[in-house]
């Protein structure tokens, strides 16, 4: 979802966010490009701290290969009601970028596939710094509130499902 193209002239968000009560996240958080991961990490911060919400949890780990597995353990723990995976790859001069991209991705679809609660992805995948500043609090937005808003949004739903 584009943050510029998901709001309306007057500058608010086109759907509000549900309340959710006694809501708990897991973040887990990529050290590898921390420069980008910490930004996105403050912007879902911000978002939750705007909207009330306090039982955070934040775990780092090494890289973004690394995400599935924090967030499985995150998602297996029954402690959340969402989890969210932050990274960022960019890429560079060998099929690296490609290898991380494809295994971060299928796992997050994997564990949204066979856990119990919403695994949120908030992987940048860019061709170069400037897109990824551009992402994480610069001219385009934070994907890090924008994944903080989905996880709010996922738990609800899931709440309401399981009602």
């Amino acid at each position: 979802m584009s943050t510029e193209l998901n709001k309306t002239e007057g500058g608010s968000a086109l759907h509000t966010l549900p309340h959710v009560d006694g809501l708990t996240v897991g973040i887990v958080c990529a050290e590898w490009n921390d420069q980008i991961t910490g930004a996105l990490l403050q912007g879902a911060l911000d978002l939750f701290e705007k909207e009330g919400y306090e039982d955070i949890t934040v775990a780092h780990v090494p890289g973004t290969v690394e995400l599935t597995y924090g967030a499985a353990q995150m998602a297996r723990s029954g402690r959340y009601d969402a989890v969210i995976m932050i990274g960022c790859v960019i890429r560079g001069g060998t099929p690296h970028f490609d290898y991380v991209c494809d295994n971060v991705t299928q796992g997050c679809a994997y564990l949204n596939a066979t856990q119990q609660v919403p695994v949120i992805f908030c992987v940048l995948t860019c061709d170069d710094l400037q897109q990824a500043l551009d992402r994480a609090g610069g001219a385009l937005c934070n994907k890090g509130t924008e994944a903080a808003e989905a996880a709010i949004k996922m738990a609800h739903f899931a709440r309401r499902v399981q009602e």
